[in-house]
C-alpha cells in the first residue's frame, strides 16, 4: 500500500510538472505567433500606405497636368504581388495595375463593400476560394481643389506569407510537443529521485513500527498476566489498589490493541498478509459481533440489531471478516449517542456480489472528512476518539481487509444524521 502511495505521488508530480510545462509552451507559442503576425502585418501595412500615398500623389499630378498623360509611362508595381486600382467618384476606373486573374474578383468584392478609412490597412481572407487567399489592402483619397475626385486602392497578395507563418507555427508546435515529452520524462525521473529519501524514511519508520510492535507483544502479555494475578490475589483488599490494578489492565488492553493494529498495518505494507479462505457464514459472524458489542451498546441505551439473511455462506477469511465486522460495529456504537440505533445488514447476493451494511444514527461525517476517514491515524472527532481509546487505524485496517478480498468499501454520511458503511465482496461459490 505504501509503495502505491509513493508511486501515485510520483505520477501526480509528473502530471503537475507536465501541465505547467504545457501551459508555458502554449503561451509561448501563442506569443511568438502573435508577435510574428504583428511584425509581418505592421511592415506590410507601412509599405502599402506609403505606396498608396505615392500613387495618389502621382495620379493627382497627372490630372492637374493632362498634357503629360501621353508621355507618362505605364504604372507598374515593383512586385507582381502588389496591385492598385484608381476609381473616380462614379466608380469608373482611371488607372490600375491589375491583380492576378484568380484574385481580381475577390479584390473587386472587397472594394465594393469596404468602407476604408485613409491610411487604414486590413487583411481580408477569401473563404470561398480553394486557396483561402489573403489580401492586405489600403485606400487613399485623391484630392483636387479641396475635394475628393477619386480613390486609390492598393493591395498585396500575402497568402504565401501567412502560409509560411502557419507552417512555422506548426513546426514550433511539433517542437513544443517533443520538448514536452522530454520534459515529462525528465520530470518523472527527477520526481523519482526526490521521492527516494521519503521512501527510505518511510521504510525505516515502517520497519521500526513492525519491530517495536513485535517486541512489545511479549512484555504486554507479561504485564497483563501479572495484572490478572494481582486482580485475583485475595490478599489485596484495598479498594484503591484494586482500582489501580483495573486501570493497569485497561491501559494494557489499549496498548495491546494498538500494537496489534500497528503490526497488522506493517504486515500489510510488507505484503505479508495472506488470506486463509474457508466457508464462512457471514450472518453467523454478524450475530457473534453483535453479541460481543451488546454490553457496550446497552451502556449507551443503543438499539443494536441485525437485518437481512438468516444464513449466507461465502468463501472468505473468517478471522479477517470477523475483525472487519467488529471494527465497523465498534466504530458505529462509539460514535452514536445514547438512545441511538445501529443496524447490521447481511444482504442476499446480487450480480455476483455480497453486500454488508453497518448503519448508525450517530454524529455523521462531514464532506471534507469523507475522503480522509480511511487514512491511517485520521480521526473525525479527535477529542472523543481519545476518550474512547481510538487510535485512527480501525477504518484503515477495514479497508485493507476488504482490498485483500478484492472488494470495495464505501461510506454514505451526513453530518448530524448518521453514517452507513457499505462493503461489497465477490460471491465466490463454496463447495
Amino acid at each position: 500500500m505504501s509503495m502505491n502511495v509513493f508511486q501515485e505521488s510520483r505520477r501526480k508530480l509528473t502530471l503537475y510538472y507536465s501541465l505547467i510545462m504545457a501551459a508555458f509552451l502554449i503561451v509561448l507559442i501563442f506569443v511568438v505567433h502573435q508577435s510574428m503576425e504583428w511584425s509581418m502585418e505592421s511592415e506590410q501595412a507601412r509599405e502599402l500606405v506609403e505606396t498608396a500615398g505615392r500613387i495618389a500623389g502621382g495620379q493627382e499630378y497627372l490630372l492637374q497636368h493632362p498634357e503629360l498623360l501621353d508621355d507618362a509611362e505605364d504604372w507598374r508595381m515593383e512586385s507582381d504581388r502588389l496591385f492598385f486600382y484608381v476609381f473616380d467618384m462614379e466608380g469608373e476606373p482611371i488607372n490600375f495595375s491589375r491583380a492576378s486573374g484568380q484574385l481580381e474578383p475577390f479584390v473587386f468584392d472587397i472594394i465594393s463593400r469596404w468602407k476604408a478609412e485613409p491610411g487604414e490597412a486590413a487583411v481580408m481572407t477569401d473563404q470561398k476560394g480553394r486557396r483561402h487567399a489573403r489580401v492586405m489592402m489600403t485606400a487613399q483619397p485623391m484630392m483636387a481643389d479641396g475635394e475628393q475626385i477619386a480613390t486609390v486602392y492598393v493591395g498585396k497578395d500575402v497568402t504565401a506569407m501567412y502560409n509560411g507563418l502557419e507552417k512555422a507555427t506548426y513546426s514550433l508546435t511539433g517542437l513544443a510537443v517533443l520538448a514536452l515529452a522530454v520534459a515529462a520524462a525528465i520530470g518523472h525521473m527527477l520526481a523519482g529521485e526526490a521521492i527516494v529519501p521519503l521512501v527510505e524514511a518511510y521504510e525505516k519508520q515502517r520497519q521500526f513500527a513492525a519491530d517495536a510492535s513485535h517486541e512489545l507483544r511479549t512484555p504486554l502479555s507479561v504485564v497483563m498476566a501479572s495484572a490478572d494475578l494481582l486482580d485475583n490475589d485475595p490478599s489485596i483488599t484495598s479498594p484503591f489498589l484494586k482500582q489501580v490494578v483495573a486501570d493497569v489492565r485497561d491501559e494494557v488492553k489499549k496498548m495491546t490493541k494498538l500494537v496489534s493494529d500497528l503490526l497488522f498495518v506493517a504486515r500489510s505494507d510488507n505484503q505479508a498478509l495472506k488470506l486463509k479462505t474457508s466457508k464462512v457464514d457471514l450472518a453467523a459472524a454478524a450475530d457473534q459481533t453483535i453479541r460481543l458489542m451488546q454490553p457496550l451498546a446497552d451502556k449507551k441505551l443503543i438499539m443494536l440489531r441485525r437485518e437481512g439473511e438468516g444464513s449466507l455462506t461465502a468463501k472468505l477469511d473468517e478471522q479477517k471478516m470477523k475483525q472487519l465486522l467488529l471494527i465497523l460495529v465498534d466504530n458505529a456504537v462509539k460514535y452514536t449517542p445514547e438512545n441511538g440505533k445501529v443496524t447490521v445488514r447481511v444482504l442476499s447476493p446480487t450480480a455476483g456480489k455480497i453486500r454488508l451494511e453497518v448503519e448508525d444514527t450517530g454524529i455523521g461525517i462531514s464532506k471534507e472528512d469523507k475522503e480522509k476517514i480511511f487514512d491511517r491515524f485520521f480521526r473525525v472527532d479527535k477529542a472523543r476518539s481519545r476518550e474512547m481509546g481510538g487510535n485512527g487505524l480501525g477504518l484503515a485496517i477495514a479497508q485493507e481487509i476488504v482490498n485483500l478480498h478484492g472488494g470495495t468499501i464505501n461510506v454514505e454520511s451526513e453530518l448530524g444524521k448518521g453514517t452507513k458503511f457499505i462493503v461489497t465482496l465477490k460471491n465466490e461459490k463454496t463447495k
